[in-house]
């Protein structure tokens, strides 16, 4: 059985949310898709951000273009209070519960986006409470929050 089933999303569009109660730790789904340099993601036009962009960085020379409907992972939102992490091996990339989640819960993580000048291109709707409003990694969340308060 699958840990995750396909629907509408609260976040964005759809989402995948969990099956059935998942432990804390379980590997629940590899982001598949094609291995391209970065060279070629750089210089691809696909990834403009002028539409959603199903890409991670491996390392240093290889990225993971996750934009194909095979690759159902593609459909995890991100959250600033996610309940999934990302960890690559080799060059595969798996989704792991970083908690325990709940039958119904959705799936999500943090996309892990950087602050920089067009970060607020991508308004984050995740709605938790420790949402900043934009689609930012944890750990530069800092930056937005102290421009809110001035």
């Amino acid at each position: 059985m699958k840990l995750y089933k396909v629907k509408k999303s609260k976040i964005d569009k759809n989402g995948l949310y969990a099956n059935s109660n998942i432990s804390k730790g379980t590997k629940i789904i590899e982001y598949k898709g094609k291995i391209i340099t970065v060279k070629q993601s750089e210089n691809n036009q696909k990834f403009d951000n002028r539409k959603a962009i199903y890409l991670f960085n491996i390392n240093k020379r290889f990225d993971l273009d996750g934009d194909f409907k095979f690759n159902v992972a593609r459909l995890i939102n991100h959250s600033c209070d996610p309940n999934c992490e990302v960890f690559g091996s080799g060059m595969k990339v798996w989704v792991y519960a970083m908690r325990n989640i709940k039958k119904g819960e959705e799936l999500s993580y943090d996309y892990g986006f950087s602050f920089d000048k067009d970060y607020k291109q991508y308004p984050c709707k995740c709605g938790s409470s420790k949402c900043v409003g934009y689609i930012v990694r944890e750990g530069s969340r800092w930056r937005i929050n102290k421009k809110i308060k001035k």
